[in-house]
């Protein structure tokens, strides 16, 4: 059953959001790094977390982000912290085929990805900082999954909600998505009542005026 903080999540956009954290004052949880490269343009749902890094010489004998793939299902967004690294990537192909077939509502790392192309045929959404076709073996490794991770200097906990559209991603703990969905709410609406004057042909003056200043207060 899906959970129904993320359905309300996902009727609304990244900057709704993120002025709704601005006004209760939690600050520090936008990054503006990872960019919509395949399938759909705007997922939410609950962060999994998987903790990559620089290998020390272990060998693993399962692949990285693998068990966060099994463990997600369709209410979950894959939080990869690759700390920014273009050097390598930290997904690919067939981890996009397995989250298609458990219902993951969508990837978002913190530096590289490759097989794009195999991404868009599949239409799984994957939002990355950057591409390459560089494989991880032996440049990195899964240091953990479903555990606090930093994304983008951000820290973020498995649990914590995520929202992520071509405009950013934002986080928002999990104690606080019940209060920041109402806000976010009554942000959304005022807004498309602004939208649908300008669309009347009211002057933007007149419609973005002191009580459109005034609606973070």
């Amino acid at each position: 059953m899906t959970d129904s903080l993320v359905g309300r999540l996902r009727r609304l956009d990244a900057s709704a959001i993120s002025d709704a954290c601005d006004r209760e004052g939690l600050e520090g949880r936008v990054s503006i790094g990872p960019r919509p490269l395949t399938g759909p343009i705007r997922i939410a749902g609950r962060a999994l977390t998987v903790e990559l890094g620089p290998p020390a010489g272990l060998t693993s004998s399962r692949h990285l982000c693998a068990a966060a793939v099994d463990a997600g299902s369709a209410d979950d967004v894959l939080v990869i912290a690759h700390q920014g690294r273009s050097d390598c990537a930290g997904w690919g192909g067939n981890l996009s085929r397995g989250a298609r077939v458990r219902h993951v509502a969508g990837t978002v790392i913190d530096g590289a990805m490759r097989d794009l192309d195999e991404a868009i045929e599949i239409g799984y959404p994957v939002f990355a900082s950057a591409t390459t076709p560089k494989t991880a073996r032996g440049r990195t490794e899964e240091k953990g999954w479903g555990h606090r991770i930093t994304f983008d200097g951000l820290m973020v906990e498995t649990g914590d909600y995520v929202v992520a559209d071509s405009t950013g991603v934002v986080f928002v703990p999990a104690d606080r998505m019940e209060k920041i969905l109402s806000v976010a709410e009554s942000i959304a609406a005022k807004e498309a009542a602004m939208a649908a004057d300008i669309e009347a042909g009211r002057p933007v003056s007149e419609v973005m005026g002191a009580d459109y200043e005034a609606m973070l207060r």
